[in-house]
């Protein structure tokens, strides 16, 4: 089932525009497949689909697509716009849209500096444990 329910969800988010978790699910739905919000969302983040702007869309597939450097290099190309500190935080700027794109990229990195990360449309607040370490973090996500 499980197999069945990540093909059909490439092919959706592949041939039409679907902007939200509900449009996915009812188009699932419309499939004969039905699926929780939690299970839906493990099954994007295993997929490796990304929210955009534009709605979802592949980042690439684990082990077949980009490395998970490439595609933060390639996410923040498209969508970081400028990086600050606050205190132990990286506050991060993107286009409107690209916020939740990056912060998937960001965490799948798995940097020891990141402890989590928050997005919203167009920012995100990427915690690390002090000042010092979130300038690090900064420097290493503007080095991109």
């Amino acid at each position: 089932m499980r197999f069945r329910r990540h093909r059909a969800i490439l092919h959706l988010v592949g041939s039409r525009q679907l902007r939200t978790q509900d449009e996915l699910a009812a188009a699932l739905n419309g499939r004969g497949i039905e699926v929780s919000q939690g299970t839906l969302s493990r099954d994007l983040r295993e997929l490796g689909i990304v929210k955009t702007a534009d709605g979802y869309a592949e980042s690439g597939l684990p082990g077949d697509g980009p490395t998970a450097r490439q595609n933060l290099t390639a996410v923040a190309a498209r969508f970081l716009v400028r990086a600050e500190t606050a205190q132990n935080l990286v506050v991060l700027r993107t286009q409107p849209g690209g916020a939740n794109a990056l912060a998937q990229a960001l965490d799948a990195m798995e940097w020891p500096e990141v402890i989590g990360t928050i997005a919203g449309d167009d920012t995100i607040f990427a915690a690390a444990s002090d000042p010092g370490t979130a300038a690090r973090l900064r420097e290493r996500i503007e080095a991109l």
